[in-house]
């Protein structure tokens, strides 16, 4: 067994307080990843970890297994004794948000995580960017420790990388499909899985609409550009995906980005690519992310923020 898988379930046996999280505003791979960690460690340690979030989470995700257990941050007792703290998914420690002050109080902290990160905030790292997602990740902990797991835990690691890997458009490899097939073969339906995400408030799924045809093309239309205000921005049920898939479809685009007006002068940047990465123009941004899909918040207006973006997306 890996050194460090072992250390960490040494220290899950010893663990009475547990609490894990994932990033801010968290999508499939990062609340399905910590409900199922959380699951497995009752299931096998007779331990209930406490999962909380800071943000929004997708009406998509509202009837996922044990949707019920994550709570919002402001919503728990944030001065509760943490012998481990748990964060998964979270790129970067800006990303945590809320749960913050769990990590800064918590006697041993663990990271999982399949974003490249140089900057580790943890004791422990469980760490892979080569993985496609958080929940590959997990999947091998279960593996390598002999875990007993059960079709809660399997539905959740198979919602975890369908959502991470745009139902495996963005595989890095062939890990994540091995891994579905194995959870297919013990009971998994996909269809199932994926019917039950169909569950978007009409004024979001018109919004999407909107704003796909909307969009304005530059640099011979190789890049996609796509803007949601401030007054529609409520209406967008989770991170913009749709849009992005959307357009990323179109013939003759090679990028896309989604401007996300969350505040005034606080713009939220999505980024997606087909072939060339992207995520050092994240980082320029002051975000980060995976090679062909990224992201960033930045604090000023909207007109500065599409214009800057132009700019670093010149002669790409």
């Amino acid at each position: 067994m890996d050194k460090n898988i072992q250390e960490f379930l040494e220290r899950v046996s010893s663990a009475k307080n547990i609490v894990i999280m994932g990033h801010k505003n968290p999508d499939g791979d990062s609340i399905c990843s910590v409900l199922a960690l959380a699951h497995l460690i009752e299931l096998n340690y007779g331990v209930q970890p406490l999962c909380v979030y800071d943000g929004n989470i997708s009406d998509s995700l509202d009837y996922i297994p044990h949707r019920g257990r994550i709570k919002y941050f402001e919503r728990v007792d944030m001065t509760m004794p943490v012998d481990m703290a748990i964060v998964m998914d979270y790129g970067n420690p800006a990303h945590i948000g809320g749960p913050q002050p769990f990590v800064d109080n918590a006697k041993f902290v663990v990271e999982i995580d399949h974003h490249k990160n140089d900057n580790t905030i943890a004791q422990l790292c469980l760490n892979d960017d080569t993985a496609a997602a958080t929940a590959v990740i997990v999947y091998n902990i279960i593996r390598a420790g002999n875990l007993k797991y059960d079709s809660i835990v399997s539905d959740l690691l198979a919602l975890a990388i369908l959502t991470d890997t745009g139902n495996f458009k963005y595989s890095r490899n062939g890990d994540a499909l091995r891994i579905m097939a194995d959870l297919v073969d013990g009971g998994v339906n996909i269809r199932n899985l994926i019917e039950l995400m169909n569950n978007k408030q009409r004024k979001a799924v018109l919004l999407e609409a909107r704003t796909t045809s909307n969009a304005e093309f530059f640099y011979h239309g190789r890049l996609a550009l796509a803007t949601v205000c401030k007054k529609d921005y409520k209406y967008l049920d989770g991170r913009g995906e749709l849009i992005l898939s959307l357009l990323g479809q179109i013939k003759g685009v090679e990028f896309v980005v989604l401007l996300k007006e969350q505040k005034t002068e606080q713009i939220g940047i999505s980024i997606r690519s087909r072939r060339k990465p992207i995520n050092e123009i994240a980082v320029a941004l002051g975000g980060g992310g995976h090679e062909k899909a990224a992201g960033a918040v930045v604090r000023d207006n909207l007109e500065n923020v599409k214009t800057r973006v132009l700019e670093l997306f010149k002669g790409e």
